[in-house]
């Protein structure tokens, strides 16, 4: 089902998502999120992310650090990991973009490093990072609570871009429930909902 124009369906997930997101800040450590914001902060001084940064975010999404992309990514030299996503941080910052295009953009300049060119946890965290107000971080919990939802996100290629797509659809048909949130706001309930389903 998608979310856009049917108010019922925005309500209902609305329903889900502002008692979500209360029950994951009360829930999570206010300090669990200090290596993001830390990583946020060096983006924002240096708009790029060097193995440093991405091995934060790593440990910050709990991801095992034991594979082969690992390695892969460890023997670049840094300065073409950071040439890499320096462009991927003018991308989901372009304000000409919509928040859908930034997203794949983004995406598809971070597919360039090893690892990255499936799956969308660790390359939304790094996008993410690079524009906290502005993406979102996704990731299986997310997935299934948009499926308990009843809302659609295929897994086929441009999946980040769609995502962002359907949070500015919920964002936007929010009325007062979105007042003040964010996509980061609402991945934080979706990760809440899906890791706890009802």
């Amino acid at each position: 089902m998608d979310v856009e124009g049917s108010p019922l369906v925005c309500r209902s997930v609305w329903n889900v998502l502002v008692p979500a997101r209360a029950a994951y800040l009360d829930s999570v450590s206010p300090h669990y999120d200090e290596i993001f914001w830390e990583v946020a902060q060096h983006v924002e001084r240096t708009s790029s992310l060097g193995k440093a940064q991405i091995a934060a975010l790593v440990v910050w999404k709990r991801l095992s650090a034991q594979t082969r992309w690992v390695t892969a990514l460890l023997s670049m030299p840094d300065s073409e990991v950071r040439a890499i996503t320096e462009q991927a941080v003018a991308s989901v910052r372009d304000p000409d973009l919509s928040r859908g295009e930034a997203a794949r953009a983004g995406r598809s300049a971070i597919s360039e490093l090893p690892g990255f060119a499936k799956g969308d946890a660790l390359a939304s965290a790094i996008l993410t990072s690079a524009a906290p107000m502005r993406m979102a971080v996704y990731d299986r919990r997310v997935q299934r609570a948009i499926e308990s939802l009843g809302l659609t996100l295929t897994d086929r290629p441009g999946r980040y871009g769609r995502y962002m797509d359907l949070l500015d659809t919920l964002l936007e048909d929010g009325g007062g429930a979105a007042d003040k949130w964010t996509a980061r706001d609402i991945d934080t309930a979706l990760y809440w909902a899906g890791k706890n389903p009802q």
